[in-house]
Formats: structure tokens, sequence, C-alpha cells
């Protein structure tokens, strides 16, 4: 019988009846696909709130990643896009089981955003491993999303109402201003984005391949046609302590390095990574995170027109 890492069995029950079940579930998961796999299992890997991952050795002895998945919402969406990619700009996929929530994925090195590249670096990272993702065909079974610029507008609208205005009147009319603007976003900015290329989603391939030419490739997308400013916006969004510390100029730098790496409206980049800001910070803060939501919502303040 497999034994989990009390500190992973700990993290999963916290998710309450359901994540309890499936820890208890789990070492019979992992010995059955272990067995039809042909897998050895090795040690799990941190990280992830609502998954499992722990390194295999396959049959011809190499290395991989078995990732299991408790909520498996979106998780077929995930799974269509790393079939497209078939590595690029994404880690490869070898196999996977929906039903068992179960994905046999390639081994990969280190987070992007444990590394200490200055962010300048990191952003250059990201921009151009994006543009290799997004060479994923737009045609297919993708989710449409011509209203995630009017979704995240109703999100910011219900949020801040519900929280009990947790940040200026300002700031809100211009998330939703910068929401409206970017609705219905020209048919030729449309591609299969990422959703969420943070830095700690790219990951460090184990030696530079085609389509990892960055030495980075992104894991966990979520999979859906939008605005690749979008993506390029997200990846503004987890720098508070920097916009924090030194104001709009150390945003707009960033806005207009990932233009020019890109090639996208500096202009559309700017609006999604504020929407996106003001969104992350009432969406944490309606979980009770004050101390991780305060920083997005307050550097937002710095970033008005």
């Amino acid at each position: 019988m497999v034994r989990l890492q009390p500190l992973t069995r700990a993290r999963v029950a916290s998710l309450g009846g359901r994540g309890s079940t499936w820890v208890e579930e789990l070492p019979g998961l992992l010995s059955g696909l272990s067995t039809e796999w042909g897998l050895e299992l090795g040690s799990a890997v941190p990280g992830g709130s609502n998954s499992y991952v722990v390194r295999v050795l396959i049959a011809d002895g190499s290395d991989a990643v078995l990732k299991l998945v408790l909520d498996d919402a979106g998780l077929a969406d995930q799974i269509r896009v790393l079939e497209a990619a078939d590595g690029r700009g994404y880690a490869r996929l070898s196999r996977h089981d929906l039903t068992r929530g179960a994905l046999l994925l390639e081994a990969l090195g280190d987070p992007l955003q444990t590394t200490a590249r200055p962010v300048a670096e990191q952003l250059s990272v990201l921009a151009d491993t994006l543009a290799t993702a997004w060479q994923v065909a737009a045609a297919g079974p993708w989710p449409p999303t011509a209203d995630k610029a009017r979704g995240l507008a109703g999100l910011v609208t219900d949020h801040w109402a519900q929280l009990g205005r947790p940040c200026s009147v300002a700031v809100r009319d211009q998330a939703l201003r910068y929401a409206e603007a970017l609705a219905d976003p020209p048919e030729e900015s449309l591609v299969v984005v990422h959703g969420d290329p943070h830095p700690g989603n790219a990951l460090a391939v184990r030696q530079r391949r085609a389509g990892a030419e960055t030495g980075y490739c992104f894991v966990d997308p979520d999979g859906f046609v939008a605005d690749r400013a979008y993506d390029l916006g997200v990846t503004m969004r987890d720098y508070s302590a920097r916009v924090l510390d030194r104001g709009r100029p150390v945003a707009e730098s960033y806005c207009a390095l990932l233009a020019e790496r890109s090639g996208v409206d500096p202009i559309r980049i700017w609006r999604w990574a504020f929407l996106e800001r003001v969104c992350t910070g009432l969406y944490v803060l309606g979980f009770g995170s004050e101390p991780v939501a305060r920083p997005f919502l307050t550097s937002a303040e710095l970033l008005l027109d």
C-alpha cells in the first residue's frame, strides 16, 4: 500500500468531506495506475492545493511525473490543450485517465518564480513561452469566451458589494470601464490562452528541446479561446510588492516590455492587468485571506488613470 506524506493528507483533507474521501482512495489509485502504466513511484512533489504529484520512473527507466487531481472541473480542457500542444510551450503529456483524474507528464524542474531572475527577465521568459504556447490551433472543441471581460466585470460588481466596498469607488469604476473596453476582442487577437500563466506555472525543462526554446514550459492550462493580451496581463498581476514600492512607473515598464516582446497592443495588456489585479484581490478576499488580497487592491490604487 502506498503511504502518503502527512502534510499532503492534511492539506487535501482541509477541502472537506470530499477531500478526505479522496485521500483515503488515493493509495489505491496510485497502486492501480502504477501497475497499469508500468510506473515505479518515487517522491512526492510539494505544492498543489487540490492534487497529488509524484515523481515516477516509466518502463524504459526515464523520469516522468504522475499527477492526480481532486477537482476535475476543467481537466478535460487541460488535457485537450496539452494534447494539441504536443510539447509546444507546454509540458508533454504521455498518458491520461480523465475518469480517475490522472495525468502522466514530462518531468520538469523548478518554477520560474523560485529563481533569482529579475522581474523583467521573468516577464520576458513568460512572454516568449506564451508566444510558443499560443501556436495551439484555435479550431476545435474549445469553450467560447467572448464574454471573459464581462464575466470579470460581474465578479468585480458582486464582490465589491458583498465584501463591503473593500477598495475605492475609483478602483472599482476603472476596472469596470476597462472590462467594457476589453469585451468583444478583435478576431485576430484570439488564441487558445493558458489562462493563468504566472511564474509558478512556468517550469524549467530538464534539457532544451523543440517547443521549449526559452528553457521553460507551462503546466496547468485552463485552455479557452480569448484575447492573447489577457494572458500577458495575467503575467503582470503578481508583482504587487514592486508596484507598492515603486509606483505606476514600474508597472508601465513591465507593460512596455511585454508589448515589445509580443507585438501585442500595450493598452490592452495594461487594461487586462489592472482588471485581473482587482479581480484577484476581491476573489481572494472573498475567501477571507486579507493579507494575501490586500496588496492587490492597495497597489491598484496606484495605477488609476
